[in-house]
């Protein structure tokens, strides 16, 4: 995942956005398509380097090692500083042959040209119908070329300590304006606890709650980019927990994944978890005392239409420089294709699959021992059901992330406000691309 979302690998999923908002990243930089010519597998044998920042991928690489002598494969874990360490490698020419990236990042990396086009492997473009429809428009850019294979997705939903909330006799919310009566009869119940906790170093989290929103933070229309993040939507959202902050009904000091954060959870001092369907084995690996204590049920809704959001969910990117693309697409696909491969992945790194043969794993059919043998994964599964597709991320969103992030710690530090820190995103978005000579506008 990203930097601030310390599952320990992913950054924010991407929906498909249209081929003409997709050709427009595109365009804003005659360079970004990197075509490979050829694919011709490799004379003898070859090793591959393979980045990522999911737990347990060694022994999901050792699998393919030992089935496939030829094309041997070395991982390394950059889960410390996943896009930081990937810019520096493709500034000194020393990228690795795939590595993990973010929907959220495919734009803003495509700008500095760094993915190699795989479509001249015809196992690449045969692996389209493999995925889910909307994370195979993404990694293609609209259908101009195969930059990636879809890994993994994150739809959300609400991890709740059921325990807690029946000792206080409260009810499990379905709306939001619920969560929020909840939240204050939690604190007035015990001044020392607390319903969840906001992380203001995680855009991609506050991301995925503006998405369920249908907050559109892009579109592209009129030959240039039309910026609307900070929308009449993106601001309920900012509002609704501007109230909470203000009311101290949510903690603000903790980072997702901090050794703090699952402290607080190991006390009893926060009573559910916003999250995403990777986060299932985050509680069951960090806090395993709390067996039979979580459920998870649908996120809180902000209307009838029941939507959801998403958070988090990567690819496996064809990075440029690579002189194994042959072998590179044999590994990828198998990586994010094969039933063995997702199911390890799904075990070990808590992977949620993107392609439909991992939808169809038994483990997600079963329930799960830690979440009191419930079904947890039938919850996620329609969560993604109820994702607005036609979401899109611009072509600097690493930019936008980072000025939404900062403004959001002054704003929970009592300087200024979440709904200032969507404008101050706004006018970084706009700067952003006019300095890279991307046209856009501010748009309504």
């Amino acid at each position: 995942m990203s930097s601030k979302v310390t599952r320990f690998r992913l950054a924010v999923v991407a929906v498909a956005a249209s081929v003409a908002v997709l050709a427009g990243c595109s365009s804003s930089s005659p360079s970004a398509k990197t075509s490979a010519t050829s694919c011709a597998p490799a004379k003898g044998k070859v090793t591959l380097q393979y980045w990522n920042t999911v737990p347990g991928m060694d022994k999901v690489v050792a699998l393919w090692n030992k089935k496939n002598p030829n094309i041997q494969v070395e991982t390394k874990n950059i889960s410390n500083d996943q896009y930081g360490i990937l810019s520096n490698a493709l500034k000194a020419g020393k990228a690795p042959d795939l590595s993990q990236v973010g929907y959220d990042e495919l734009p803003n990396l495509r700008t500095q040209s760094a993915f190699v086009d795989a479509s001249a492997c015809s196992a690449a473009t045969a692996a389209k119908s493999k995925f889910v429809p909307w994370t195979w428009s993404q990694t293609s850019f609209g259908n101009t070329g195969v930059f990636a294979l879809p890994q993994d997705t994150g739809p959300m939903a609400l991890y709740v300590r059921s325990d807690i909330f029946k000792k206080y006799d409260i009810a499990i919310p379905t709306t939001w304006d619920e969560y929020a009566a909840a939240a204050a009869k939690l604190h007035k119940a015990d001044p020392k606890l607390d319903i969840t906790f906001f992380d203001p170093n995680n855009a991609e989290w506050f991301n995925g709650l503006l998405w369920q929103n249908n907050a559109q933070m892009y579109s592209y229309s009129g030959n240039k980019w039309q910026v609307t993040v900070a929308s009449d939507q993106s601001r309920q959202v900012a509002d609704y927990w501007q109230k909470l902050i203000a009311g101290k009904l949510v903690r603000t000091d903790l980072a997702n994944g901090s050794t703090q954060m699952y402290a607080a959870y190991q006390k009893d001092r926060i009573a559910s978890y916003v999250g995403a369907a990777w986060g299932y084995s985050m509680f069951r690996d960090n806090l395993p005392k709390q067996a039979g204590k979580w459920t998870i049920v649908p996120m809180p809704t902000w209307g009838s239409d029941g939507a959801s959001g998403d958070w988090g969910g990567s690819t496996v990117a064809f990075m440029k420089g690579s002189k194994h693309l042959y072998e590179s697409v044999e590994f990828n696909t198998w990586l994010n294709t094969d039933p063995e491969a997702l199911a390890l992945e799904n075990q070990l790194g808590g992977l949620y699959p993107a392609a439909n043969a991992g939808l169809q794993l038994p483990a997600l059919s079963k329930g799960v021992p830690y979440y009191n043998n419930e079904k947890i994964f039938d919850v996620f599964a329609a969560s993604s059901k109820k994702i607005n597709t036609t979401f899109a991320w611009g072509p600097t969103q690493k930019t936008v992330n980072l000025a939404l992030q900062d403004a959001m710690a002054k704003a929970t530090a009592g300087s200024g406000t979440l709904s200032d820190a969507l404008s101050a995103a706004q006018s970084a978005a706009l700067k952003s691309m006019k300095d890279q000579a991307i046209p856009a506008a501010a748009g309504k």
